[in-house]
């Protein structure tokens, strides 16, 4: 009965043994820290990955994210410095860089650091888009209004040992109620944007027109003109040609008579006329011969 007993008190001192081993044990992943906490208070942080040990039943640990984490912001209404409501649905990116901070000040929850991020970015946010207008908040939705509200949390959330990575903005619109009348306006605007343009592309089209039109009848006056000058030149040299022929003794018997006979047939031209020449005439001559 005694060795029976043995063995128990053996078996029983193993497996406490190896509790104790088990419990003693810290696992740390690469995401995470491991906060040891002996009798409530923080004595040590583990973040490198791996097994290490602590002290059984005397310390505890606490396992903290050591990784970006994201939080979507509740949907909230923002006034612009021209007095226009819009809703703002935004998310932010953040770490925990001081885990003894963290628990010491939030008690290592998250949803306490959501809590306090949602309030101070949301101050932020509040004053950069009270101090623009509501057109310059549409055109800065590209970075320049998500810097200056991370510029205007600046180091407040250092004292929760919490690092503020990026606030990003997903919808940035105008209350449902505001759209309709908003678009309306918008469409009457772009309306009139784009009639502009047609008046300024039909004056310069006229005025193309005008230009084109006023080229070509120059052009023309110039063809005109040089046409006539060149029949004028014709004209002129065919007149030396016919005055050379005609002073040319050789060739003005023939010349006289294809006159003759030009004078004749215009004479008779037309209906039924007979021609009278008296003998003497030159041009009877040219018919009867001397």
């Amino acid at each position: 009965m005694k060795k029976t007993l043995v063995k128990w008190l053996a078996a029983v001192a193993a497996l406490a043994a190896v509790v104790l081993v088990a419990d003693s044990m810290v696992i740390t992943h690469e995401n995470e820290y491991s906060v040891i906490r002996q009798f409530g208070k923080v004595v040590d942080v583990r973040s490198t990955p791996g097994v290490s040990l602590r002290m059984p039943l005397v310390q505890t640990v606490t396992k903290v994210p050591d990784t970006v984490l994201l939080y979507d912001l509740p949907l909230s209404d923002v006034i612009t410095q021209d007095k226009k409501t819009m809703v703002a649905d935004s998310f932010v990116l953040w770490r925990i860089t001081d885990p003894q901070l963290f628990i010491q000040t939030l008690n290592g929850q998250v949803g306490s650091a959501e809590a306090r991020l949602s309030t101070i970015v949301y101050n932020s946010m509040k004053n950069t888009i009270s101090s623009r207008t509501q057109a310059d908040v549409i055109s800065g939705r590209d970075g320049e209004l998500a810097a200056d509200i991370k510029a205007g949390v600046g180091d407040t959330l250092a004292q929760y040992g919490i690092e503020l990575i990026a606030v990003e903005t997903k919808h940035l619109d105008l209350p449902d109620d505001n759209k309709a009348a908003v678009y309306q306006r918008m469409i009457s605007e772009r309306g009139n944007i784009a009639a502009s343009y047609t008046a300024q592309g039909e004056s310069e089209a006229k005025k193309i027109r005008s230009e084109t039109d006023k080229e070509i009848e120059i052009m023309l006056s110039e063809a005109r003109a040089q046409a006539e000058t060149l029949v004028a030149q014709g004209e002129a040299e065919y007149m030396k040609i016919l005055a050379n022929a005609y002073n040319d003794p050789g060739k003005a018997d023939f010349y006289a008579f294809v006159r003759s006979l030009d004078a004749a047939k215009t004479s008779l031209s037309g209906g039924n006329k007979t021609l009278f020449l008296t003998p003497d005439s030159p041009l009877a001559q040219v018919f009867y011969g001397e």
